[in-house]
């Protein structure tokens, strides 16, 4: 198993600049051209790869500055996969909620370009020696759960298995392998489904689908494993788990006991980013399942509200989680991003350096600065 850059990590994504906001609106009007607004990104990431390395992060993303949607802007350009855009609902109480998106597979799915390649390649560039570029894309999985069988076309695949999972997973392979020969060493793929999973609401809706909720995890160990089986050799894949993370509301919650199993023992990822910002995820027994050689993220420090937590109680929380999981098969890191959509969280943009520095200086309390 390949080890991560340091004790404390972060999930990815930032809060953008409102120069950056603004030359994406003038680019949906057509007031400047997709090579001007790439301009302007290649701009905001060299500010957010300096922030990030002033901050003290080992590893270093491009803030998913580039993107509209963590999954969408990824996976709309695989070949047979089309996306609906998600709309936003405002409910009768004043609340907005984002629908979700309605992907498709539409057709046999193939590796049809390089996607990330150009944008690895770029932030590559910008971060320092002694900092490891990490290259965040939704997991595979999300090509499944959201539509179930309904969402995947008969014509294409007549049976899923094993077709369309050896088709998701040869194109992801394709991927990753397009990435680690430009250098890439560490990939994280973001997924909301297993976490979805721990939630009755979410599990209910699973069923109406045609779906087991209780053989879901596991099959998606399978498919998961099948992505994992592709990784060139030195690459460190890991897993980020959400909950949903729009405009600081999120969209599941409860204990990851349904799916820990799967998760931890079966997959064969390298580390695991888990949401453990407050009670909505439940206990810390489910870590109990983490075999030797993988590395759990406790993700204790919220991303969606400006408060900052005490230092002091992140660090009895991560001995109350290495009750079940070595402490040294544990790390640290903020729940999820700051900015899983191009919207942002309700949060202030110093708090996400107040947050980071929490983040690190606990960490190596903790674990000293290994």
């Amino acid at each position: 198993m390949t080890q991560l850059p340091a004790r404390y990590d972060h999930v990815g994504s930032f809060l953008r600049p409102k120069y950056l906001l603004d030359a994406r609106a003038q680019k949906a009007s057509g007031e400047i051209s997709a090579e001007q607004l790439r301009a302007v990104e290649d701009k905001a990431i060299t500010e957010i790869v300096r922030f990030q390395e002033d901050v003290g992060l080992k590893s270093i993303t491009d803030g998913e500055f580039r993107r509209t949607y963590f999954h969408i802007d990824f996976l709309e350009q695989l070949g047979g996969v089309k996306t609906d855009i998600p709309v936003t609902i405002r409910k009768p109480d004043g609340t907005e909620e984002l629908a979700p998106p309605v992907m498709r597979v539409i057709d046999k799915v193939r590796h049809a370009k390089d996607i990330q390649l150009a944008d690895f390649k770029y932030l590559k560039s910008q971060v320092s020696a002694g900092r490891t570029p990490k290259v965040c894309i939704p997991s595979p999985t999300m090509l499944h759960f959201r539509g179930g069988r309904a969402g995947i076309s008969k014509e294409a695949y007549p049976e899923l298995e094993p077709a369309f999972y050896d088709d998701v997973a040869k194109a992801y392979g394709d991927e990753l392998r397009s990435l680690a020969a430009a250098g890439c060493t560490y990939v994280q793929m973001d997924d909301t489904n297993l976490a979805y999973l721990c939630d009755e609401k979410m599990r209910e809706a699973a069923r109406q689908r045609g779906d087991d909720p209780n053989e879901l995890p596991h099959r998606y160990a399978k498919f998961i494993n099948k992505v994992v089986a592709q990784k060139p050799a030195g690459m460190l894949l890991a897993m980020h788990l959400c909950r949903g993370n729009f405009k600081s509301t999120h969209a599941a919650s409860g204990n990851y006991e349904p799916v820990a199993e799967a998760l931890l023992k079966e997959m064969n990822l390298d580390a695991y980013f888990m949401e453990y910002d407050d009670e909505r995820s439940g206990d810390f027994k489910p870590l109990r399942y983490l075999p030797k050689g993988k590395t759990v993220v406790l993700g204790l420090v919220t991303t969606k509200f400006d408060k900052l937590e005490s230092k002091d109680e992140l660090k009895r929380r991560i001995e109350e989680a290495a009750k079940y999981a070595p402490l040294e098969q544990l790390a640290l890191s903020p729940q999820c991003g700051f900015s899983s959509t191009v919207h942002g969280n309700k949060i202030a943009v110093e708090a996400q350096r107040n947050k980071l520095r929490l983040v690190i200086e606990t960490a190596q309390e903790v674990w000293g600065d290994s």
